[in-house]
């Protein structure tokens, strides 16, 4: 666990301040059936928020958990991302993000192996959740980026 916090940490130290340095032509640009770069940073927020109530919840529902998945087109055109101001938005998805980095440090070792369903009927653990969700934010990252 201690790599993929020490990863995140990374990623969000050499991104917050570096997103916002994008030209917003390029940040807005949209290609047919795409999210614009700034529509991918909403997304790692919509994430953020999602992910945060699901390592918190896991700790006091019934188990194994529930997965619930969420409508990730409808809540980036909902939450009109493509209209926020870039600082805004970074700093939005940089403070959910550190408050995520405060979970995963302080998470019990036992509950990294607390069983969530998804909603396939696929069986994970904790653990896979959150590394995942690190590997799902790098990716993302890289897509701005690139």
């Amino acid at each position: 666990m201690q790599d993929a916090i020490l990863k995140f940490e990374k990623l969000l130290l050499e991104n917050v301040n570096y997103i916002p340095t994008i030209d917003q032509n390029i940040l807005e640009e949209r290609k047919p059936g795409k999210w614009s770069k700034k529509e991918i940073l909403g997304h790692l927020v919509d994430s953020a928020i999602h992910n945060q109530v699901r390592f918190t919840e896991i700790n006091y529902v019934e188990k194994p958990y529930q997965h619930r998945p969420y409508s990730q087109i409808d809540l980036v055109n909902l939450n009109q991302y493509q209209t926020m101001d870039i600082e805004e938005l970074t700093q939005l998805w940089f403070v959910l993000n550190k408050q995520i980095v405060r979970l995963m440090k302080s998470v019990d070792e036992k509950a990294l192996d607390y069983e969530i369903v998804l909603s396939d009927g696929a069986v994970i653990d904790l653990k896979f959740l959150m590394t995942d969700y690190v590997e799902h934010l790098e990716h993302h990252i890289n897509q701005i980026k690139a």
